[in-house]
């Protein structure tokens, strides 16, 4: 090793947070993919690498949770082997003998553990923290991906029982509290495209044929409108799922539901009704109700309100008395 060399892995084991390009030359073992659905999995030995590259939808992520499992006897060697994570390589990753111009993120000697964790961001407000069983990057990714994840040798000889050791690499998606909605409004035929407000929660929501990233758990949806009737609808999101809401928006025309006994006749403002299983349209403004069941017949007075629906229910009570 070159004397240049020597002082950067020294420099880069003193900093390993320090983010820097380097040449390598490297045997790629597996190739994988990552999302929010979908683990990495890969065995790495000496001087092996495996590359993992993330799906496109990072939406729901917060991080790259990256586990490094060493066999029992590796206790006995520890010292020899260090990980180091790449990102940025100048090549897509494939299996086999490559060399590749990469950032290096993180170099670390392979503590004397049978578990070793790093976690990676993939957005700003991440809110992860290191704790005693984890490490968090300061690289924020997945602009920087593909990932490749090395064992490398920092010992001039390597023992033979170190040269067969086997790690095990899992790779997992640390998710947000999110989950996506999409709303679909549709407007009647015969009023198109008139002014609306959606709200979700009290919040008014400025792009509201995109989708929404909201906090997993239950939602309040309102679409307000002067040309519409009000809607409201309650869902629930969850933690990296989508769903969709189809609304279908109504005019402001009021609408009558009448519930009567089949043989009644049913008058609205002295006109008997043909159909009386529909829903009926009105003006707003004051209609008079009939209804005669043989020869019993109720008039009633009604005031309809713009954007209001009305049922309208013929009754007939049934009074008992006790007497002493």
């Amino acid at each position: 090793m070159s004397k240049f060399k020597i002082v950067l892995c020294v420099f880069a084991f003193l900093f390993p947070a320090l983010i820097f390009c380097e040449d390598i030359r490297v045997q790629i073992t597996d190739t994988s993919e990552l999302s929010k659905d979908k683990n990495a999995v890969a065995q790495l030995g000496y001087n092996e690498a495996a590359a993992v590259f993330l799906d496109k939808d990072t939406r729901f992520l917060r991080g790259i949770e990256i586990e490094l499992t060493a066999p029992q006897y590796w206790l006995s060697h520890h010292g020899a082997l260090a990980i180091v994570i790449y990102t940025s390589p100048n090549k897509t990753p494939v299996k086999g003998n490559m060399e590749l111009v990469a950032k290096q993120i993180r170099t670390d000697i392979i503590a004397n553990r049978i578990q070793t964790v790093y976690q990676i961001p993939v957005r700003k407000n991440h809110g992860l923290r290191n704790t005693p069983y984890a490490t968090v990057l300061s690289t924020v990714l997945p602009s920087e991906l593909p990932l490749i994840v090395r064992i490398m040798p920092i010992a001039k000889e390597i023992p033979d029982e170190v040269q067969n050791i086997r790690f095990q690499l899992n790779m997992r998606p640390i998710l947000s509290e999110e989950g996506a909605v999409k709303i679909n409004v549709r407007y009647p035929a015969n009023l198109q495209n008139k002014p609306w407000t959606m709200l979700v929660d009290d919040k008014i929501i400025e792009s509201p044929n995109e989708e929404q990233l909201l906090r997993e758990g239950e939602h309040y949806l309102m679409l307000i409108s002067g040309d519409y009737r009000n809607e409201s609808r309650r869902f629930v999101i969850e933690r990296g799922k989508n769903i969709e809401l189809n609304i279908t928006l109504q005019d402001l025309t009021p609408l009558i539901f009448f519930e009567a006994p089949d043989n009644a006749r049913i008058f609205l403002d002295n006109t008997r009704l043909s159909q009386t299983t529909v829903p009926r349209p009105v003006e707003p403004g004051q209609h008079e109700i009939k209804i005669q069941v043989s020869d019993y017949t109720i008039i009633k007075s009604v005031y309809i309100q713009k954007g209001r629906t009305y049922r309208i229910a013929f009754t007939v009570d049934l009074a008992v008395l006790e007497e002493d």
